[in-house]
């Protein structure tokens, strides 16, 4: 059995207090434990402020692409040994292992390559230059530069390669130090990560360091130059975001949260042809990879009433094909859920969601001996406007297919009765009805992706994270946003209005190779 340490102030270094036990939540075997306390918060804070934040900046943001590019090479040569780990504690098949894992090192490289092309020093150019009096003498230019603080990450069970990473590249390329706190359910991975990043040596000291067990009295020693970037659920979003002392000394936050995803299919489309492939398979994959258990998962599928009898009959079909088993079994397709508390939860919103629709496939029954499993279910709504199918998540294999009229205004009013989401999926070729559903939900979603005739085999589904375009959503989908190219820096910059002579300003500040 593995106890998990935390690591701080450049020491590997036990918990203490109340312990979480890990399992496996295949075979419900313990596998670890996580002490919760016994964490010297002071010390993590110095160390990162007067050495990481330094050490950092003498990198400049090429030097530190360098070392993002280093790691994930690393990271990926130990990718069988992480899958393995994945399975056991995750409950992830080898494919839902993968997907995580190679999420994490695929976004380390991707802003590798984006700071190899950065300026040398730590200074970007924030647009064109202003003139600001009567003649262009007085000149404006905004810049932006790493802010003079620490990164706390408190990460979500499901995504503990992935969501660990895809912070850490952000932050560490900004020039800000990070501290990592990994869901528990699902740790014993992020703290094999976690050692083989310190092991590699590549990172100067205090620029990572990692926590395995509470953070929670780590917010109140944070300052104005500090930043939380929080992932998990929106009840405990809401607590950090209202923690006083982060309110007093306007300590940046970001929030991903709930998103009760959508997808909507268009009248148009072709119950033969590829349009309609596409929304069958992604549907069946965000229900099943991970068992469910992605923040980008669909949970309300929007079809047209005259489509329905068919969009459930292939829906169900390809559900009913899935192996659920143990996860590291190649031939299995789903595993369980991660922890026993996530599959308590599950079947309680289930049983909700049940008040206000009727069960196609699946339910909160119990279909193995042992472990955290539940079976793909696929519900039908009694009434499209039921406030339930609106406002409740169930963070599991499970989803509710609804009926609309085939109107886009009537698509784009329950849509955004979700309250705000991470990213909504639409499948038709009719432009207008495109046009009309995307401009209509767009300001309540970060991200809405298109399904046609021509995305066929050329597009990741609406699942995917990629690290090009923006992650996160408005409303109860916390507010928060990530990655997005350099956009994703933009959280750990600091941008500052250089007012002056123009000649002075623009030699100093007109380009980005100050340090």
């Amino acid at each position: 059995m593995t106890q998990l340490q935390s690591y701080v102030a450049g020491q590997w270094t036990n918990g203490s207090g109340d312990a979480k036990t890990l399992h496996d939540p295949a075979t419900e075997a313990v596998l670890g434990s996580v002490n919760q306390g016994g964490v010297d918060f002071d010390a993590a804070l110095l160390h990162a402020r007067n050495h990481g934040a330094p050490a950092l900046a003498s990198l400049g943001f090429r030097g530190r692409a360098e070392i993002l590019k280093k790691l994930a090479t690393k990271l990926h040569e130990c990718r069988d040994e992480l899958i393995e780990i994945s399975g056991r504690n995750g409950g992830n098949t080898r494919g839902d292992a993968k997907f995580d894992l190679d999420g994490m090192t695929g976004t380390l490289s991707y802003y590798a390559s984006l700071g190899a092309q950065m300026p040398t020093g730590n200074m970007l150019v924030d647009g064109e230059g202003v003139q600001l009096g009567r003649t262009p003498r007085f000149w404006g230019q905004h810049i932006l530069s790493p802010r003079r603080g620490v990164a706390l990450h408190i990460n979500a069970f499901n995504f503990p390669g992935w969501g660990m990473g895809e912070k850490m590249a952000c932050a560490l390329l900004a020039g800000v130090p990070v501290i990592e706190k990994p869901g528990t359910a699902s740790a014993l991975l992020a703290f094999r990560i976690a050692q083989i990043v310190v092991e590699s040596g590549f990172l100067p000291a205090g620029s990572f360091q990692f926590m395995a067990g509470s953070v929670s009295g780590l917010l109140d020693r944070l300052g104005a130059m500090d930043g939380v970037a929080f992932t998990g659920s929106a009840a405990t979003g809401a607590i950090i975001r209202g923690n006083k002392h982060l309110i007093q000394n306007s300590v940046r936050v970001t929030i991903e949260a709930d998103s009760i995803n959508s997808a909507v299919l268009g009248p148009d489309v072709d119950l033969g042809g590829d349009t309609f492939a596409q929304f069958v398979t992604n549907i069946a994959t965000d229900m099943t990879q991970k068992a469910g258990q992605k923040c980008t998962a669909v949970r309300r599928i929007f079809v047209p009433v005259e489509l329905m009898a068919e969009a459930e009959a292939a829906i169900l079909e390809r559900l009913k094909a899935t192996k659920i088993g143990n996860p590291l079994d190649n031939d299995v397709r789903m595993g369980p859920i991660a922890s026993h508390e996530a599959l308590t939860s599950v079947r309680a919103g289930m049983q909700h969601l049940l008040g206000a629709a009727e069960l196609i496939c699946g339910g909160i029954g119990k279909i193995a001996e042992r472990g955290y499993f539940v079976a793909p279910t696929l519900l039908r709504a009694k009434d499209a406007h039921a406030e339930v199918l609106h406002t409740l998540e169930v963070f599991g294999p499970c989803a509710t297919v609804i009926p609309y009229s085939g109107k886009a205004p009537d698509a784009v009013s329950l849509v955004n009765r979700g309250g705000g989401g991470l990213v909504a999926s639409i499948y038709s070729d009719d432009r207008e009805f495109l046009d009309s559903t995307v401009l209509g939900i767009a300001p309540w979603h970060g991200r809405v992706w298109l399904g046609s005739e021509k995305t066929q085999g050329q597009a990741l589904g609406p699942g995917a994270v990629l690290p090009h375009t923006i992650h996160g959503g408005p409303g109860r989908a916390g507010g928060g946003e990530e990655l997005g190219g350099l956009r994703g820096l933009a959280f750990y910059l600091q941008r500052t209005a250089v007012q002056g002579d123009r000649t002075l300003v623009g030699r100093s500040f007109g380009s980005g190779d100050a340090n």
